[in-house]
């Protein structure tokens, strides 16, 4: 088998893919490739060095040319393809590797809230976080303590926790001691709800809040990390590595992300209200009926009354005996019955 092929591929591993085609179950085969130096390959890599070559040597058009400085060129040619591509897959790897990171940190987190392992825990860390965050925006070490924004305080922490909280200026309190006080506040505020709706019902509903609100935070964090590899290539104009600054402003919006994950459950548990209905006997297929109603003979009132059950039809029997297809037809032809009626 003789293959020839028209052109030269980029990459050579096709070429020589092809090449086999011509040894077939073993038998010797021969292949010959025609290619012009207009081709892309040879044109972007060293097309025109090799036309002069070709002109100082006086070689006419249409004429074929065959030299290993054609296919020296070639192969070279298809060396820097091939370690292009190299560098463009090595980089989507990396690339790659950044969301791969935060996903496994988003679904071990995810696990652990579907095996349901101590989710009071983790919403009583995140309230505790909160609570620092709400204290570090409202006050400041560097002044005296009647100058923090106490109102604000207070305002900031009902829109959190959907509850007021006592707090009044305390002279020379510290940080710590404030950020346990509101912390007590919080969980006591909490605790109280756990206690009305019962433990087992108040743990499925933050088990469905919390994977309910993780789901919808990480696509969107993964829709912004998309957009954010669009652009991400115009820092190679300030001189600085794209991939370096995508892995930083990713793990940043990783964490404003988390951030907002435990602002927006907590947020949804102590706004959330829970209320018991009376529970519903349901009754088995068997004990299902179909009433209508009906006017009694003996009474003005209208009765309901059980619809008669539908007749049970019996198997229907043959009256005549059975025809055999090798046996006379019973219309009298003579013939056989499959070359009659039983046709």
């Amino acid at each position: 088998m003789h293959v020839i092929g028209t052109e030269r591929h980029e990459s050579r591993r096709i070429d020589n893919q092809l090449r086999g085609r011509a040894g077939r179950q073993g038998d010797p085969g021969s292949s010959r490739f025609y290619l012009s130096l207009e081709d892309d390959l040879l044109r972007i890599f060293g097309g025109e060095k090799l036309k002069k070559i070709m002109e100082r040597l006086g070689v006419k058009d249409g004429e074929p040319i065959e030299h290993p400085l054609i296919s020296r060129a070639i192969e070279n040619a298809q060396k820097r393809v091939e370690a292009h591509n190299f560098e463009i897959r090595k980089y989507l790897l990396e690339y790659d590797n950044v969301m791969n990171h935060q996903r496994e940190a988003v679904y071990s987190l995810r696990r652990r809230i579907m095996k349901g392992e101590d989710l009071k825990g983790m919403i009583m860390e995140m309230v505790r976080k909160l609570v620092e965050d709400l204290v570090d925006t409202y006050t400041d070490p560097k002044l005296p303590v009647s100058e923090w924004d106490w109102e604000g305080l207070k305002e900031a922490f009902k829109q959190q926790f959907f509850f007021p909280v006592e707090l009044e200026v305390i002279p020379k309190v510290k940080r710590e001691d404030l950020i346990e006080m509101l912390f007590s506040q919080a969980r006591e505020y909490y605790e109280e709800k756990e206690a009305r709706v019962g433990p087992d019902l108040m743990k499925e509903v933050e088990k469905f809040l919390l994977l309910h609100t993780l789901d919808s935070h990480w696509k969107e964090h993964l829709l912004n990390l998309d957009h954010l590899k669009e652009g991400i290539g115009l820092w190679g104009y300030a001189q600085k590595d794209p991939l370096v600054q995508y892995k930083k402003e990713g793990y940043q919006m990783f964490l404003e992300m988390l951030d907002r994950f435990r602002e927006d459950v907590v947020r949804k548990l102590f706004a959330v209200q829970i209320t018991q209905g009376e529970e519903v006997p349901t009754l088995s297929p068997s004990k299902h009926f179909s009433f209508e109603l009906v006017r009694s003979p003996f009474s003005s009132k209208e009765i309901p009354s059980v619809p008669p059950s539908p007749k049970v039809q019996g198997p229907i029997r043959r009256k005549t005996p059975k025809v055999g297809r090798n046996d006379p037809c019973p219309c009298g032809s003579g013939k056989k019955y499959k070359h009659c009626c039983g046709r």
